[in-house]
């Protein structure tokens, strides 16, 4: 069994509310069919009713059974438009600017989220990750004891003997462009959870990377990641992390054994925390490009998951999205 559909298995096990903001976009329509129909998901497609079914006849989709809200006539938008102008009035939002976003798909969605009307946002198809993202720190805001989302990518390898059973983590690849120590120990506990959540990984071994293992180079961006690891035994005794590590004494035994002697991380680690968004990025890539990886993303660090797809989706990304989505909530 694949890691995507042991994930959709657990998402059947306990069906979420995930709702759409993009509700009239066609690839999105077909994907909330798709998601009922397989009992992955009770989706919530959020825009008018005349443009969500001309797309939805456009993809020859069936809508029987998908809810459908338009923000700007739904008879909750008072009760969030006065939520959310409790949670903005502070940095100088107006009770009208409220009602106005309020009526906005992205922001009635995550206020959906807030309020507890749904369990989880899926968006990307046609918004930015900033779009996403910037009602969803102002309304959802982080999880207690974490102060930056972020992103892992669950790296499913062609090699077993990679990780765990050829099952890796990657993080942070999307979202943080120059972690700080502290914020790249957050980065580290926020993905060993998603390991646990997603991958099913019981295990986390989470090595914080760098270009020097244990000292073999002095540099101040190895002092930063030697930082991050101390803050990161701080705020999570109990995950069994080390660092600063190289790749490969990462991942391979032999290597772990000689370059970091006694490390409980070093040749097993199944959950690897890049030192900055260029390094992440590109190591995501390569491994799905040259190693032939499938990967899939997902963000952490929020208090209630919402998650970003790529504008170029196709309808089994954002049904998979929201199969991610749905676990992240039931956890």
């Amino acid at each position: 069994m694949t890691i995507m559909e042991r994930i959709r298995e657990k998402a059947r096990r306990s069906l979420k509310r995930i709702v759409l903001p993009e509700g009239d976009e066609a690839r999105t329509v077909r994907a909330a069919a798709i998601c009922a129909a397989e009992g992955l998901a009770e989706p919530i497609l959020l825009g008018e009713e005349d443009k969500i079914r001309a797309a939805a006849e456009k993809t020859g989709t069936d809508l029987t059974g998908l809810r459908m809200i338009n923000p700007a006539q739904s008879p909750r938008l008072e009760a969030y438009a006065d939520l959310l102008y409790e949670l903005r009035r502070a940095k100088g939002l107006s009770r009208e600017e409220a009602g106005r976003l309020a009526a906005d798909p992205m922001y009635y969605g995550m206020l959906t989220v807030k309020t507890g009307d749904a369990d989880g946002l899926v968006s990307g198809a046609v918004h930015t990750t900033g779009d996403m993202l910037r009602p969803a720190l102002q309304i959802i805001k982080t999880k207690p004891g974490i102060h930056i989302v972020s992103s892992s990518f669950l790296m499913s390898c062609r090699n077993p003997d990679l990780g765990e059973n050829g099952l890796l983590v990657y993080a942070d690849c999307v979202v943080v462009p120059c972690p700080t120590a502290e914020e790249l120990a957050e980065i580290a506990v926020s993905a060993a959870e998603t390991a646990r959540v997603l991958c099913g990984i019981e295990e986390p071994r989470v090595a914080l990377l760098s270009f020097s293992t244990k000292g073999s180079a002095r540099h101040e961006l190895v002092d930063k990641v030697r930082r991050a690891t101390e803050i990161a035994h701080g705020l999570a005794p109990e995950l069994i992390l080390d660092g600063e590590m190289q790749f490969d004494a990462a991942l391979v035994p032999e290597v772990g054994a000689l370059k970091a002697p006694g490390s409980p991380v070093a040749g097993r680690a199944n959950v690897l925390i890049f030192p900055d968004l260029q390094s992440g990025n590109i190591g995501y890539k390569i491994t799905q490009r040259i190693g032939g990886a499938e990967c899939f993303a997902v963000l952490q660090g929020l208090a209630s998951p919402c998650n970003d797809l790529s504008r170029g989706c196709s309808v089994e990304d954002i049904v998979n999205t929201v199969a991610l989505t749905a676990v992240q909530a039931g956890a």
